[in-house]
């Protein structure tokens, strides 16, 4: 996660923040006789004293006018009809991509998502002209050492401030990505919005509606990877945009719950992601760790006026799994979340036996244990009383270390025999029952490891065989 750094203020000091592959690709532009501009996200970053990463050019050249000066074989034509060329640049063993725009402006948005038209521009401050927000309409020539600010960008990231340029409906109304950019920004640098800017966010999400899923999953990605992204998070449910993004966390809104919080289920939340380390995807699951306490939110039989949210975390493992799929997770991104939702509510004791331990292991999976552990910190520490996760997670995870040492079997393909050997055994093809066998002679082996040998199981394997079927898991 980003930290504040001391705003760079000298042309020299910008210039050396600059990557080498970006300035070469100016000086060549100004040395033919064009203007070259860096502009973008990058260079509101190395102005907040952020490093400056995919450093973007503007120029007066046109495309073709690029592709000659720097060669068929050393561009890319990514956008020839917008503007854009790719720059291949060879620089310390490695080859770099510049993108390289012409100075355009743009016509009617009618997708909400690329203009209808675009028209090239012989000068930059009508390029800059149709950028979302000030602090993303300022340029650097780095040749003559020149900041161009014509919208006035660079008050606005002293006053810590997201305004867009111009109009801002019609800004929202061109791009319907740019609602949820704004409270992403919000996030990520610490800042606010201004009031208009901000009113303008609710008449605009019928734009953004029109947005694929896969953008809106960026966006809201980037926004959790922020230092605290409860500020984009609240301004989404200020705005409506929540509603939008992800409706079924809106019930939340002050929902109460009981004793042992001290805020609603909104607010819960909200504190449960900015304590949650781990990347966006575990913080994702932070956000719909509780998504099922209003659906299953009860009076508590023995405290008058207190509610309880029982097997929330399984509802609000179905719910994470349809809200993954309609925000086009990657299966294991979704996976993952469903996995952490499901298993939150996990209350560890002293007298949990070894078997116990061993059965933790096998149901969470030692890969999702570290994520699952900082996801339940996460939730300790937002429940609003000072408490302190760390004894209880800390035991639990050393009692793991343990039993990972000495056991020999967590998990169906540790165990000394395999589906072969079942169907050997039982002289049966291959089927469901092989895999029913497999999982009854592995909860034979948490309980008692020394099982674990083939001659134990081979013995085992008709015993358990006969034994009735389990009941299924509850659906989730």
């Amino acid at each position: 996660m980003l930290r504040p750094m001391d705003p760079v203020t000298d042309p020299r000091a910008i210039v050396a923040a600059v990557p080498e592959p970006a300035l070469s690709v100016c000086r060549a532009l100004v040395e033919a006789g064009h203007q070259a501009h860096l502009v973008g996200g990058a260079i509101r970053d190395i102005l907040l004293g952020r490093p400056g990463h995919d450093v973007d050019i503007a120029t007066s050249a046109h495309p073709a006018d690029v592709t000659r000066l720097f060669g068929r074989r050393r561009t890319i034509p990514t956008g020839e009809k917008h503007g854009t060329v790719t720059v291949l640049v060879d620089h310390g063993g490695e080859r770099h991509h510049v993108e390289v725009t012409t100075f355009r402006g743009e016509g009617a948005y009618s997708d909400g998502r690329r203009p209808d038209t675009v028209a090239f521009v012989p000068e930059l401050v009508e390029d800059l002209r149709r950028r979302d927000f000030t602090i993303n309409a300022i340029a650097f020539d780095p040749i003559a050492l020149r900041i161009e600010d014509p919208f006035d960008g660079r008050s606005d990231l002293a006053a810590k401030v997201i305004r867009a340029v111009g109009d801002d409906r019609e800004r929202f109304g061109e791009d319907g990505l740019r609602v949820m950019r704004a409270v992403r920004l919000a996030a990520q640098l610490g800042f606010r919005l201004d009031p208009a800017t901000e009113a303008a966010i609710p008449g605009a999400l019928p734009v953004l509606r029109k947005v694929s899923a896969e953008r809106v999953r960026d966006e809201l990605l980037k926004l959790l990877a922020a230092r605290k992204p409860s500020v984009g998070l609240e301004l989404m449910q200020r705005t409506g945009m929540l509603g939008e993004v992800i409706p079924e966390l809106s019930a939340s809104v002050g929902q109460t719950q009981n004793r042992f919080h001290a805020h609603d289920v909104w607010e819960h939340t909200l504190h449960t992601v900015d304590e949650t380390r781990g990347d966006p995807i575990v913080r994702f699951a932070a956000l719909l760790h509780d998504v099922g306490k209003p659906r299953t939110a009860a009076p508590k039989e023995d405290a008058p006026g207190e509610l309880s949210f029982f097997r929330h975390e399984f509802v609000g493992a179905k719910m994470a799994e349809e809200i993954g799929r309609r925000l086009r997770l990657s299966n294991k991104e979704r996976e993952k979340v469903v996995a952490l939702v499901g298993q939150h509510m996990f209350w560890y004791t002293p007298e949990w036996s070894d078997a116990t331990v061993r059965r933790f292991i096998n149901r969470v999976g030692l890969e999702l244990l570290p994520e699952l552990f900082e996801l339940r910190a996460g939730d300790v520490r937002a429940r609003g009383f000072d408490e302190e996760p760390g004894k209880e997670i800390d035991e639990l995870r050393a009692r793991i270390e343990r039993e990972v040492e000495r056991a020999s079997a967590l998990k169906v393909t540790d165990l000394a025999v395999d589906g072969k050997d079942v169907m050997r055994v039982l002289a049966c093809p291959p089927g469901r029952i092989v895999g029913d066998v497999l999982r009854r002679l592995l909860e034979r082996v948490l309980d008692d490891p020394s099982l674990n040998t083939r001659e134990a199981l081979e013995r085992l394997i008709v015993e358990v065989a006969a034994e009735p079927a389990p009941p299924r898991e509850p659906e989730r």
